[in-house]
């Protein structure tokens, strides 16, 4: 027998989209990103999105907490106002 692993995934929750919330948010410059996948690992959200061999925010549960571009060792994520 395989050993049961717990996984869970992002949905929306009983407040619903909460991106709305946001007035900054963080935006990825894919050329510097380097795949490391430390902002994936550390947001609280978890609106960081490994897709298309890419990293990608969803902002429509990303709260502009700015973590991801604190942890991100290539700087390859700014945090800039809403508009």
């Amino acid at each position: 027998m395989g050993k049961k692993v717990a996984m869970s995934e992002p949905c929306e929750g009983s407040s619903g989209l909460t991106g709305t919330w946001r007035i900054k948010r963080p935006v990825i410059d894919q050329g510097k990103c380097t795949h490391c996948l430390q902002c994936w690992l550390f947001c609280p959200e978890s609106a960081v999105i490994r897709e298309d061999g890419k990293v990608r925010i969803n902002y429509d549960y990303c709260k502009g907490c700015g973590i991801c571009g604190e942890v991100c060792a290539s700087k390859a994520i700014t945090v800039v106002m809403e508009e």
